[in-house]
Formats: structure tokens, C-alpha cells, sequence
């Protein structure tokens, strides 16, 4: 019977929506890495998102679309794992200081800006590795790293430039995941509440409905960060040895002197194609996890 039911103790409730956050971004990653691959490739020059896919297929075979799949399933083990369950923590102590009340926008955004920026701290090393894969094919062949996966990526890192270069282009991928954490996470949070309390949707209708605004909102708040976050994790020093960009801000200047505004939303329609769906698959794939442990009383 029911009442018989003990609640997990321990340190699963702690652990748990960490473990969930992980899984779930884990799962939607192997569905959305063929569109993230052509994303990097556009924002790399290498045409329109028809001309990157028709040009992959031919060059380097349908594989080619998995590369670097190994470092964004760590990345999203470490990323995600920490944003998701660092914002379920930090919103469920913020309902409880106000009295069990939902909380208003602005402090969802607040507990989404925090999250992502733990997150990116955390997954800041999966994240250079899994760009450096997925750019190495770009590269002159006496340019290219040839890392095999993400763990021999790490290691040559480490190797070669020391153990803080794993951190290099953190500022701005810090940057980029706050900026997509507070679209992403309080957009979805504001968005349940309205499609559930306003509008009476089921659960079904909520979480589509909840996990596409999430989508969108991620993708519009991002992109401009993650443009600047790619240029700096990809540039290589030239034969003088130095590097095109001193940091971001220089990135983002030069960028906005050369191309306009308009040139950080390079590649959008991709991006948003790559960003809401992965964004919809994770809440997705999240709620239905929560189903399942709860059906096994977990």
C-alpha cells in the first residue's frame, strides 16, 4: 500500500536532481550532436547549413556528424549535471524563504544566471575539448590536433599548454551559460506555471508547451556569447605567435567593427534548431526520468 512507502533517505534527495540534470541533457545530446557539429562548422565560414552537410557527407562520410561525441556527453555530464541541479536547489531554498510561494521572475533569472554560471565552471575543460574536435577537421592538416576522444583531448591539453589552458575562453563561456541559463531555466519555470494555473493545459501540453519557450528564449539570449566564446576557443597563434584576439571583449569589438551587429547571430537559424530542441529534449527527457522514480518510489 502506499502508506507503507518510506521515503529515500540518505543522500539521494541531495544528489538526485543532479544525477537527473546529467542524464537527461546525456540523452538529449545523442540526438542533437549532428546539428551541433554543422552549427560550429558554419560559425567556423564553411557556408550555409545545405553547403556544410552536403560537403561533410562527401569529405568525411556520415561519422563525421558524431565527432566529438564523446566530449559533449562529458561536458553534459559535468555541465548540465551542475546547472540543473545547483538551479533545483537554489529555487526550492528560495520558494522556502518565501513561504512557499512561487517566485517572481527576477529571482528565477537570478537562480538561472547562478546555475549557469557554476555549470560552465564546471564544464568549462569538456566544453574547449568537444570545440577543438569538432574545429580540428577545418584546420590545415599540419594544424590539426587528431585527438581521438575527449579524455586523449584533455590529457594532450594538459600536456602541451598546462592544466589552466583547460580553462581558456571560461570567461566568456561563463558568459554565454549565464545568459542561456536565464532564458533557459526561468522561462521554463514562469512558462509551467502559466500553461498549467492560466491556461489548464495536462502535463503533456505544459511540458511541450513550457520546454519550447524555454527553447527559444535560451537560443536569443545566447548566441551573440557563444559566437565570441567559439572565435576564442578555436584561434590559433600565427607565425609570429600571436593570437588574433588578446580576449573576448577584443573578439567581440573586432567582430562588431568587421561585420556589424548582425555578425554575432551568424549561423541563428542552426543555432536555434541545434539550442531549442536540445533544450526541449532535456526538460522532456528530465520529466520523464522524475515519472519513473517516482513510480519506482525513488
Amino acid at each position: 500500500m502506499g502508506e507503507n512507502k518510506k521515503p529515500v533517505g540518505g543522500v539521494w534527495p541531495t544528489v538526485k536532481p543532479f544525477v537527473n540534470g546529467g542524464a537527461s541533457g546525456m540523452l538529449a545530446t545523442c540526438v542533437i550532436q549532428p546539428i551541433d557539429m554543422v552549427k560550429v562548422r558554419i560559425q567556423l565560414g564553411q557556408g550555409s547549413a545545405g553547403q556544410v552537410t552536403r560537403n561533410m557527407l562527401k569529405a568525411e562520410g556520415f561519422g563525421a556528424f558524431y565527432k566529438g561525441l564523446s566530449a559533449g556527453l562529458l561536458r553534459q555530464a559535468t555541465y548540465t549535471t551542475a546547472r540543473l541541479g545547483t538551479f533545483k536547489i537554489l529555487t526550492a531554498k528560495a520558494i522556502e524563504a518565501n513561504d512557499g510561494k512561487p517566485l517572481p521572475l527576477y529571482q528565477k533569472a537570478l537562480c538561472g544566471l547562478t546555475a549557469g554560471a557554476i555549470g560552465a565552471s564546471v564544464g568549462s575543460p569538456a566544453d574547449l575539448a568537444l570545440i577543438r574536435m569538432q574545429a580540428d577537421a577545418t584546420l590545415p592538416v599540419a594544424q590539426r590536433r587528431n585527438y581521438t576522444n575527449a579524455f586523449h583531448a584533455l590529457y594532450r591539453i594538459v600536456a602541451d599548454e598546462g592544466v589552466l589552458a583547460l580553462w581558456k575562453g571560461a570567461g566568456p563561456t561563463v558568459v554565454r551559460a549565464m545568459a542561456l541559463n536565464m532564458g533557459m531555466l526561468a522561462s521554463y519555470d514562469q512558462s509551467v506555471e502559466f500553461f498549467k494555473d492560466s491556461l489548464g493545459f495536462g502535463e503533456a501540453a505544459t511540458v511541450l508547451g513550457a520546454s519550447s519557450v524555454s527553447g527559444f528564449f535560451a537560443s536569443a539570449c545566447s548566441l551573440p556569447f557563444d559566437y565570441v566564446k567559439t572565435q576564442i576557443q578555436k584561434m590559433q597563434p600565427d607565425a609570429q605567435g600571436k593570437y588574433p584576439y588578446t580576449g573576448s571583449f577584443d573578439c567581440a569589438m573586432k567582430t562588431l567593427k568587421s561585420g556589424g551587429p548582425f555578425k554575432f547571430y551568424t549561423g541563428f537559424p542552426v543555432y536555434c534548431v541545434r539550442i531549442a530542441p536540445h533544450v526541449m529534449m532535456t526538460w522532456i527527457f528530465l520529466n520523464q526520468i522524475q515519472k519513473l522514480e517516482k513510480s519506482a518510489g525513488l
